[in-house]
């Protein structure tokens, strides 16, 4: 009996205000962050945004935005990136959606962001391209959308390394060679005649190492902007992120370059990774980092705990999610140290897949309306993004997502089932 009374016992206001504030303190760290650089072609860009209003006007629900574009034959395709890119996210979110909702929408609308921003681009026939990896954080949750081979990491406060973006050169990754040869793309290195090739593998026409890209419009329309997507929560202790060029990468492990800045502020400790980098390398590329700590609010990031050394099998076992704890536990839950939860990951080039939605959301993709570039599309027009699939016939005529013509072109040519136009070859890196 004693268990039913308390049941319906009445929370105290006080209790309330007290979980409201604890959540509040556990929601919205503090964001601190830095940027180096030593430039060699002037092809690096970086978009570092904090305070972004997720509601315009309430001054409360905001994210931070943080890009880098590394771009490649020229830097039109990194410049227009980074000034057209989240405005294409953001149109991309269904309206009045609560802070959940948000989160977990972050990911396709990451996706018909970038095959956007190509398309745009790519209309201007502008020969050059960028990678990308870009991160949105909102309170714990950070969601990163990349192409290309700028890496982003993430150590823990716990200690713990997590790869939050792919990487998509043709040297290191067999599932990307394998998609463009279906596509009738060509995989080889350079030929220098008499059979001797050299380099890196690169993709034919065009030359470019990387298989996912925005730009390269003379490459081939299977180097596709569909990015790989990572979205996780940290534990309420924070951790740092990293995001770097691959001037970076070609240089030092995700170990050495987190070591060689421990214990420093986030400015100081980016333009230290620059220069461990540049000294084990030389300045052979733009060398690029963002260096962001997420802090609980009532620590600095001096007073981050130094992280332990952990063996790399103990990562993926940190992807666990939280039991559940009854509120009566609400000091316990939020004193005890919590883990980080990887909540979404999805590498898929098919638009198919990566639009397609199985979150209870009514306005995710509304019926008249492109899922990608958000132009108004009469009934009779629009082309459900599973249209050619395998599974197709077992839809129904209204299930969408729904694609404009223009974008459906984009995606049967991203897809190899219909020939691009003609490409006219240079070489990238």
């Amino acid at each position: 009996m004693m268990a039913a009374t308390r049941e319906h016992q009445t929370v105290p206001l006080s209790v309330l205000l007290k979980r409201e504030l604890a959540n509040e303190r556990v929601e919205k760290p503090e964001i601190l962050y830095g940027q180096a650089s030593q430039s060699k072609k002037g092809e690096d860009f970086t978009l570092l945004k904090t305070e972004c209003q997720r509601i315009v006007g309430d001054g409360i629900t905001t994210y931070s935005v943080f890009g880098l574009f590394d771009g490649h034959n020229g830097s039109a395709a990194a410049i227009y990136t980074k000034e057209n890119l989240l405005n294409n996210i953001i149109a991309a979110m269904p309206p009045d959606l609560n802070r959940d909702e948000w989160v977990a929408a972050l990911p396709r609308a990451l996706v018909a962001g970038f095959v956007k921003t190509d398309k745009d681009f790519q209309e201007r026939a502008r020969t050059s391209g960028t990678t990308v990896t870009f991160a949105i954080i909102e309170g714990l949750f950070i969601t990163v959308a990349s192409v290309g081979d700028s890496r982003c990491i993430l150590e823990s406060a716990e200690g713990d390394i997590y790869y939050l973006s792919a990487d998509h050169r043709l040297e290191c990754n067999e599932e990307e060679r394998e998609r463009i040869t279906a596509s009738g793309g060509e995989v080889g290195r350079l030929n220098t005649g008499g059979g001797a090739e050299i380099g890196p593998l690169r993709c034919w026409p065009g030359g470019l190492c990387l298989s996912r890209s925005i730009g390269d419009v003379d490459v081939g329309e299977y180097i596709v902007p569909v990015p790989y997507v990572k979205q996780i929560k940290l534990s309420t202790a924070g951790g740092r992120l990293v995001i770097s060029s691959d001037g970076v990468w070609d240089a030092l492990s995700a170990e050495v370059a987190l070591d060689c800045c421990r214990g420093m502020a986030a400015e100081t400790a980016a333009a230290q990774i620059v220069k461990e980098a540049v000294q084990v390398k030389g300045l052979r590329d733009d060398t690029t980092c963002i260096v962001i700590d997420i802090v609980p609010p009532e620590k600095t990031a001096a007073s981050l705990p130094q992280p332990k050394k952990l063996g790399r099998g103990v990562f993926k076992s940190m992807f666990r999610r939280k039991s559940s704890e009854s509120s009566s536990q609400i000091d316990k839950e939020y004193l005890e140290p919590d883990v980080v939860e990887e909540l979404y990951e999805e590498g898929s080039a098919m638009l198919s897949e990566r639009l397609d939605t199985k979150y209870p959301l009514c306005n995710m993709f509304k019926l008249f309306m492109c899922a990608v570039c958000q132009v108004e599309i009469k009934p009779d027009e629009g082309i459900s993004v599973h249209a050619g699939s395998s599974d197709f016939g077992k839809l129904r005529p209204w299930d969408g997502p729904f694609l404009c013509l223009s974008c459906q072109e984009k995606k049967e040519a991203m897809e190899g089932k219909r020939q691009s136009g003609d490409r006219h070859s240079s070489d990238s890196d």
